[in-house]
Protein backbone atom coordinates (compact mmCIF):
# COMPACT_ATOMS: atom_id res chain seq x y z
CA UNK A 1 0.00 0.00 0.00
CA UNK A 2 1.76 3.32 -1.02
CA UNK A 3 1.55 6.21 1.48
CA UNK A 4 -1.01 8.03 -0.60
CA UNK A 5 -3.22 5.48 -0.44
CA UNK A 6 -3.09 4.91 3.51
CA UNK A 7 -3.55 8.62 4.11
CA UNK A 8 -6.91 8.08 2.22
CA UNK A 9 -7.46 5.10 3.89
CA UNK A 10 -7.01 6.63 7.23
CA UNK A 11 -9.41 9.82 6.30
CA UNK A 12 -11.78 7.32 5.70
CA UNK A 13 -11.68 5.71 9.01
CA UNK A 14 -11.32 8.94 10.50
CA UNK A 15 -14.63 9.73 9.15
CA UNK A 16 -16.15 7.28 10.24
CA UNK A 17 -14.45 7.37 13.77
CA UNK A 18 -15.63 10.96 13.88
CA UNK A 19 -12.17 11.94 15.01
CA UNK A 20 -11.93 15.72 14.28
CA UNK A 21 -8.34 16.26 15.31
CA UNK A 22 -7.18 13.11 12.79
CA UNK A 23 -9.84 14.24 10.35
CA UNK A 24 -8.85 17.73 9.91
CA UNK A 25 -5.06 16.78 9.66
CA UNK A 26 -5.54 13.91 7.35
CA UNK A 27 -7.69 16.81 4.82
CA UNK A 28 -4.62 19.67 5.39
CA UNK A 29 -1.96 16.42 4.16
CA UNK A 30 -4.60 16.08 1.37
CA UNK A 31 -4.56 19.38 0.08
CA UNK A 32 -0.88 19.54 0.63
CA UNK A 33 -0.74 16.65 -1.68
CA UNK A 34 -2.93 18.38 -4.33
CA UNK A 35 -1.50 21.10 -4.15
CA UNK A 36 1.78 19.77 -5.05
CA UNK A 37 0.67 17.59 -8.08
CA UNK A 38 -0.93 20.46 -9.35
CA UNK A 39 2.55 22.35 -9.45
CA UNK A 40 3.86 19.15 -10.81
CA UNK A 41 1.19 19.60 -14.02
CA UNK A 42 2.32 23.15 -14.65
CA UNK A 43 5.83 21.96 -14.47
CA UNK A 44 4.62 19.94 -17.87
CA UNK A 45 4.90 16.29 -15.28
CA UNK A 46 1.66 14.34 -15.93
CA UNK A 47 2.41 11.90 -12.80
CA UNK A 48 1.43 11.64 -8.60
CA UNK A 49 4.01 12.20 -6.64
CA UNK A 50 6.31 9.61 -4.94
CA UNK A 51 5.99 8.12 -1.87
CA UNK A 52 9.40 10.11 -1.19
CA UNK A 53 8.24 13.07 -2.23
CA UNK A 54 5.23 12.79 -0.26
CA UNK A 55 7.70 12.14 2.88
CA UNK A 56 9.20 15.66 1.93
CA UNK A 57 5.78 17.16 1.92
CA UNK A 58 4.75 15.51 5.33
CA UNK A 59 8.33 16.42 6.40
CA UNK A 60 8.08 20.18 5.12
CA UNK A 61 4.64 20.72 7.31
CA UNK A 62 6.05 18.67 10.45
CA UNK A 63 8.28 21.80 10.38
CA UNK A 64 5.73 24.22 9.70
CA UNK A 65 4.34 23.09 12.52
CA UNK A 66 7.00 23.24 14.88
CA UNK A 67 7.31 26.52 13.91
CA UNK A 68 3.86 27.81 14.75
CA UNK A 69 4.15 26.13 17.82
CA UNK A 70 7.10 27.78 18.69
CA UNK A 71 5.46 31.40 17.75
CA UNK A 72 2.50 30.76 19.29
CA UNK A 73 4.55 29.41 22.65
CA UNK A 74 6.49 32.90 22.49
CA UNK A 75 2.80 34.78 22.43
CA UNK A 76 1.59 32.87 25.09
CA UNK A 77 -1.42 30.81 23.21
CA UNK A 78 -0.91 27.69 24.90
CA UNK A 79 -4.01 26.08 23.40
CA UNK A 80 -2.55 26.50 19.96
CA UNK A 81 0.49 24.74 20.86
CA UNK A 82 -1.54 21.97 21.88
CA UNK A 83 -3.06 22.20 18.71
CA UNK A 84 0.37 22.19 16.84
CA UNK A 85 1.70 19.45 18.43
CA UNK A 86 -1.59 17.46 18.27
CA UNK A 87 -0.92 17.64 14.21
CA UNK A 88 2.50 16.72 14.37
CA UNK A 89 1.66 13.49 16.05
CA UNK A 90 -0.67 12.61 13.42
CA UNK A 91 1.85 14.05 11.07
CA UNK A 92 4.97 12.06 12.08
CA UNK A 93 2.77 8.55 11.96
CA UNK A 94 3.49 8.82 7.81
CA UNK A 95 7.11 9.38 8.39
CA UNK A 96 9.51 7.03 8.56
CA UNK A 97 11.07 6.08 11.91
CA UNK A 98 13.94 8.99 12.85
CA UNK A 99 17.74 8.01 13.48
CA UNK A 100 18.90 7.81 16.77
CA UNK A 101 22.10 9.68 17.29
CA UNK A 102 24.55 6.56 16.65
CA UNK A 103 22.95 5.71 13.84
CA UNK A 104 23.29 9.18 12.61
CA UNK A 105 26.72 9.35 13.29
CA UNK A 106 27.21 5.78 11.62
CA UNK A 107 25.06 7.43 8.43
CA UNK A 108 27.21 9.95 8.15
CA UNK A 109 30.44 7.91 8.50
CA UNK A 110 29.36 5.99 5.48
CA UNK A 111 28.57 8.40 3.51
CA UNK A 112 32.31 10.30 4.46
CA UNK A 113 33.38 7.51 3.60
CA UNK A 114 31.67 6.08 0.40
CA UNK A 115 32.31 10.23 -0.74
CA UNK A 116 36.20 9.88 -0.27
CA UNK A 117 35.57 13.31 2.05
CA UNK A 118 38.27 14.97 3.31
CA UNK A 119 37.76 18.95 3.63
CA UNK A 120 35.03 20.65 3.95
CA UNK A 121 34.74 21.04 0.17
CA UNK A 122 33.21 17.48 -0.05
CA UNK A 123 29.95 19.03 1.92
CA UNK A 124 27.83 18.82 -0.96
CA UNK A 125 29.02 14.82 -1.84
CA UNK A 126 28.11 14.28 1.85
CA UNK A 127 24.89 16.02 2.23
CA UNK A 128 24.03 14.06 -1.01
CA UNK A 129 24.07 10.88 -0.11
CA UNK A 130 22.48 11.43 3.04
CA UNK A 131 19.46 12.93 1.50
CA UNK A 132 19.36 10.18 -0.76
CA UNK A 133 19.96 7.04 1.66
CA UNK A 134 18.01 8.62 4.50
CA UNK A 135 15.24 11.62 3.66
CA UNK A 136 12.70 12.18 6.49
CA UNK A 137 14.71 9.83 8.73
CA UNK A 138 16.87 12.69 9.56
CA UNK A 139 16.34 16.27 10.29
CA UNK A 140 19.57 18.40 7.80
CA UNK A 141 19.50 21.16 9.62
CA UNK A 142 20.94 19.37 12.29
CA UNK A 143 23.13 16.99 10.27
CA UNK A 144 24.39 19.41 8.08
CA UNK A 145 26.17 21.32 10.30
CA UNK A 146 27.88 18.17 11.90
CA UNK A 147 29.10 16.75 8.80
CA UNK A 148 30.56 20.28 8.26
CA UNK A 149 32.22 20.20 11.92
CA UNK A 150 33.45 16.83 10.94
CA UNK A 151 35.19 18.09 7.73
CA UNK A 152 36.57 21.40 8.79
CA UNK A 153 37.86 19.23 11.65
CA UNK A 154 40.24 16.70 9.22
CA UNK A 155 37.53 14.13 9.18
CA UNK A 156 37.81 12.81 13.00
CA UNK A 157 34.42 12.79 14.75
Amino acid sequence: MTLRERIAADLKTAMKQKDTLRLSTLRLINAAIKDRDIALRGEGEDRQLTDAELVAVLTKMVKQRHDSARAYEEGGRLELVEREEAEIAVLETYLPRQLTEAETQAAIDAAMDEAGASSIRDIGAVIGLLKARHAGQMDFAVVGPMVKARLAGGGQP
